[in-house]
């Protein structure tokens, strides 16, 4: 038997969400023991992204052309050698493909919130979720939310649906020390707390961070004046902070420039743009809270990433984060700024909540993980 699977995101150079996933599921996957030929669809740029090692039953299939590369290329590679079953990680399944076809669904955002993507991002998000859903023999979701509105916009039957949550590498900060000088000792990341609530100061710059594309969909402009409220407001006790935005500027980038631009602490507001996997953990690693105030999210990652590294988490109480924060975040609306500034100050002023949303954000965390997502998938399969 052949299983194929749609590479074509998960090598490029710099990864976001649904080539994040990519990555972790094909590296993962490569590391189960799984009885059939695996070929994985790339185009040729790719090769040189691939940073892990392959079993002998993987093998490596360059795709040409580069331009309308799944309808043009991918499609007519399903005409010539097509396997016993193709799996798409992301959302396009080619026109020619095996009967036996699974693709994963990541979120209908643009349904939800059609205002924060261009006419054109909703026009080829429409088509190819329309055309994926027709045309799969089974569709796999990273959360109840997202199979809720599969069922409700497009009428997808429940018994197609299969949800497999996304991961996150728990095992990562074994070996990280880092110092806590309010509690006399140091320890790792993998005790229950990272860092003291009691160590929040003015003396220091206390980091909040943000970790995703830069776009109108994320909430940024209510983050932004949420943030210049918290700078403000005498009552609240921590004024000496940073609010670190980490990621690639997407639709509404200009609308978040303009706002920082007019904040008066824009000089503690910073645009870190793309950063790499290694300057990603630094920035957790450094954060002393961690927001994520999405309109509305299919699975929402970044939220596991910051629990794995003993960051307080903030979100939305919308969409998917009921399930992927577990009860270990402080749930805001996304449309108030008032209440997401004091959530801020209530996690920067109360010890024993900053700790004790730290223990449980280590807990929630420990139910997901990517060698599961990839298990599961395989299951999916019936490979």
């Amino acid at each position: 038997m052949i299983l194929g699977i749609d590479a074509s995101r998960a090598f490029v150079k710099e990864r976001t969400g649904t080539e994040e996933y990519s990555y972790q599921i094909i590296k993962h996957l490569a590391k189960i023991k799984i009885d059939c030929q695996v070929v994985l669809y790339l185009k040729k740029k790719d090769l040189t992204n691939i940073d892990f090692d392959l079993p002998d039953n993987f093998k490596l299939k360059i795709i040409s052309p580069s331009r309308f590369w799944t309808q043009i290329g991918l499609a007519s590679e399903m005409m010539i050698n097509k396997p016993d079953i193709l799996f798409i990680p992301s959302y396009v399944v080619p026109q020619v493909h095996p009967r036996k076809t699974v693709v994963t669904i990541h979120g209908l955002e643009y349904r939800h919130f059609p205002e924060c993507y261009s006419l054109k991002e909703r026009f080829i998000l429409e088509l190819n979720t329309q055309f994926s859903i027709k045309w799969a023999s089974k569709i796999i979701v990273p959360s109840e939310s997202t199979k809720r509105d599969l069922m409700e916009f497009y009428k997808v039957s429940s018994d197609k649906i299969k949800i497999v949550y996304h991961g996150v590498e728990i095992g990562e900060l074994e070996n990280w020390e880092v110092e806590v000088p309010s509690l006399g000792r140091s320890g790792s990341g993998s005790l229950s707390v990272k860092k003291s609530a009691l160590n929040i100061s003015q003396e220091k710059n206390n980091k909040i961070l943000f970790i995703g594309r830069l776009e109108k969909r994320k909430n940024l402009v209510n983050l932004i004046k949420s943030f210049n409220l918290f700078k403000d407001n005498s009552q609240f006790a921590i004024r000496n902070s940073q609010l670190i935005l980490a990621g690639k500027a997407g639709f509404g980038f200009g609308e978040i420039k303009k706002e920082i631009e007019s904040s008066p602490f824009k000089e503690d507001i910073i645009l870190k743009g793309y950063i790499s996997e290694k300057e990603k953990s630094e920035l957790y690693k450094s954060a002393d809270l961690f927001i994520l105030p999405s309109f509305y999210e299919g699975f929402g990652l970044p939220i596991l990433e910051a629990m794995n590294y003993g960051v307080p988490v903030i979100c939305s109480n919308t969409s998917s984060f009921l399930e992927t924060t577990g009860g270990a975040a402080l749930l805001i609306d996304p449309n108030d700024i008032k209440e997401i500034a004091a959530a801020m100050n209530k996690i920067f002023s109360d010890a024993n909540l900053r700790n004790e949303m730290i223990k449980k954000g280590f807990k929630n965390v420990k139910k997901f993980s990517w060698e599961k997502c990839a298990k599961e998938t395989i299951n999916i399969l019936n490979c």
